[in-house]
């Protein structure tokens, strides 16, 4: 089964008439996308957007023989002429299958929002689902649900799509998921496509051509990545935006409680709101048997508080215990964590400060801790696939 790519952008495209954002003015050639519109082998199309007979003309293709047109979402702006030869386009009830004469068959999929979704399975049997804009589908069950080799869906503006597939077992390490319905949210190009990537997803130009079923362009997600960054540099925001769409992540909190100080209590808060409601959260610094067991991603955040409560432990602060043998047992500590990264068999997204490019600290024990931090950052690093450096909320990938 072959899908040809007519568009890729939101409902008002990209860039969108008249916007004067960032985005929109750098959305050119291969990042200018049209509304989002799929034609399945010549014979379904899945959406009717404006032009799109002569985006199907761009591509090599013709219109000619499409014997179905499915709407997905209502769309603003003037109705859309359907041009000369087509069917009537409708939108089909949820759950409801229609069979093609071509051998196509196509279910209603229901969503969390308006809009119906398409799964498409061919005559060659392979399967694809196609989501609306902005929207997730609803009452899927473990068990049940349908595998898809491609998903193309609102990546960038639902991730939680994504991850709910991926709970129930419709999308596997092996589908194919391509972003569509593409909008202003995010710098196309580069950006887009590191952050797709950490998602295990990908985006292509209009026109495009895909098989279904042919898993070579399918990104490998990084296993383990360490997210450097200063003070409210967006490190942490850049750590969950990576893992966003994934199930069951478990959220590492290395900082503790502490209570009577209202000011972390607010930026604990942020965190908590900020999270996906399905992530589980352990406060705990114990790193190295979490490391060691099987499970769903985990995000850690921080590293230099796990430092911090490791100083505490072995008397970092105090001269003579340090050099009495708490420099050997932080050294030992630091050792076991980065070990028990190495082996790890689980997703790792931790998150670090990158303190060592600022003003020396006034104190002996301020220029210790930074010191520390830099050998950890350094030693964890070494065990990452992709290291990442946040910037003013910009990231620049180090490694990977």
């Amino acid at each position: 089964m072959e899908v040809t790519l007519l568009g890729t952008g939101a409902p008002l495209g990209l860039p969108r008439p008249g916007c004067p954002c960032a985005v929109c003015a750098t959305a050119l050639g291969p990042d200018a996308r049209a509304a989002t519109a799929l034609l399945v082998d010549g014979t379904l199309l899945l959406d009717l957007t404006p032009g799109v007979a002569f985006a199907a003309a761009r591509a090599g293709h013709s219109l000619g023989g499409v014997r179905q047109v499915l709407l997905s979402h209502p769309h603003d702006g003037p109705p859309v002429e359907v041009p000369a030869g087509l069917p009537q386009p409708v939108r089909v009830p949820d759950g409801r299958e229609l069979t093609l004469l071509t051998g196509h068959r196509v279910r209603a999929v229901a969503m969390d929002a308006g809009g119906t979704g398409y799964a498409v399975t061919g005559p060659d049997g392979q399967r694809l689902l196609y989501l609306p804009p902005g929207g997730a589908p609803a009452g899927l069950e473990n068990g049940t649900a349908e595998s898809y080799d491609m998903v193309l869906a609102d990546v960038e503006g639902r991730p939680d799509a994504l991850a709910r597939l991926r709970a129930v077992g419709s999308a596997g390490p092996a589908t194919d998921v391509v972003a569509v319905h593409l909008d202003h949210g995010v710098p196309q190009g580069a950006e887009s496509r590191r952050r797709l990537a950490a998602a295990g997803a990908r985006a292509v130009p209009d026109g495009t051509t895909l098989v279904v079923g042919a898993y070579d362009e399918v990104p490998d997600v990084p296993r383990r990545t360490l997210v450097l960054g200063g003070a409210r540099s967006g490190k942490s925001v850049e750590a969950e935006r990576r893992l966003a769409a994934f199930p069951d992540v478990l959220y590492v909190a290395t900082g503790g409680t502490r209570g009577g100080d209202t000011e972390w209590a607010a930026r604990v808060s942020v965190h908590r709101e900020r999270r996906p409601g399905s992530w589980r959260t352990a406060e705990t610094t114990d790193l190295v048997p979490l490391l060691a067991e099987e499970g769903p991603p985990v995000l850690i955040d921080c590293l230099s508080l796990w430092l911090t409560d490791a100083m505490d432990s072995v008397g970092a602060w105090d001269d003579a215990e340090w050099a009495g043998g708490g420099e050997k047992a932080l050294r030992k500590r630091v050792r076991e964590l980065t070990s028990a990264v190495r082996s790890a068999r689980r997703t790792v997204v931790a998150v670090s400060n990158e303190v060592g490019s600022g003003i020396v600290p006034a104190t002996a024990s301020g220029r210790r801790y930074r010191d520390e931090l830099g050998r950890l950052n350094a030693a964890f690093a070494d065990e990452c696939e992709q290291v990442v450096l946040v910037v003013s909320g910009q990231a620049a990938v180090l490694r990977g």
